[in-house]
């Protein structure tokens, strides 16, 4: 759902870090706040598609962070379905699906320097209560960098188990949370390295 920076040039990656982060925040609040229907719900999945295109990204690009989505979209779907309507699932699954592209835009398009630059700017003020901003600001740069890697993983064990023939279980979870302890090792050497931590 998350995913990693792809270099580009246009509009969208030319344009400032806080702009970007402010016009989601400000685009997830609109979603989530204003009374949608069917039709709006529409307009604002296609203005999220006109943005990856105005951006320069591929369509395949665009299509990748759809495909991310696609367990989301069925769960939130379904149980919208058996619980409440067919109107209330379009318009709760078209808001999530909205921000989330909107995120995944964000952080296609802006390089996790320019993120963590911006973060530590607005915590900067959290100081005075003992807030250290830097911590935090790269506390969300890791976290953000290290979901599509774990993605990643799982889609790698998936694989595995499929080339020999396994059906995927609960079994599945136990190669992913080895692959991601590790990862979790590798970033902390490398921060200690650093003198971070």
């Amino acid at each position: 759902m998350i995913a990693l920076y792809h270099p580009g040039t246009g509009i969208v990656h030319r344009a400032p870090a806080a702009l970007k982060l402010g016009m989601l925040a400000f685009g997830a609040l609109v979603l989530s706040l204003y009374p949608h229907d069917p039709v709006s719900i529409a307009v604002a999945l296609l203005v999220v598609v006109g943005l990856y295109r105005v951006s320069g990204l591929p369509f395949r690009v665009l299509a990748a962070e759809a495909w991310r989505l696609r367990w989301i979209v069925l769960v939130l779907t379904a149980a919208l379905l058996i619980f409440v309507s067919p109107e209330a699932a379009w318009i709760s699954t078209g808001r999530v699906v909205a921000v989330l592209l909107l995120a995944g835009l964000l952080t296609l398009t802006t390089r996790m320097s320019a993120l963590l630059d911006v973060l530590q700017q607005l915590l900067r003020p959290l100081r005075r209560l003992g807030v250290d901003p830097e911590a935090v600001a790269l506390t969300i740069s890791l976290t953000l960098t290290t979901v599509p890697v774990i993605a990643g993983f799982a889609v790698r064990v998936r694989e595995a188990e499929q080339a020999r023939g396994a059906r995927l279980g609960i079994r599945t979870v136990v190669p992913l949370l080895v692959l991601a302890l590790k990862h979790a090792d590798d970033v902390g050497d490398a921060l200690a390295a650093r003198g971070i931590g």
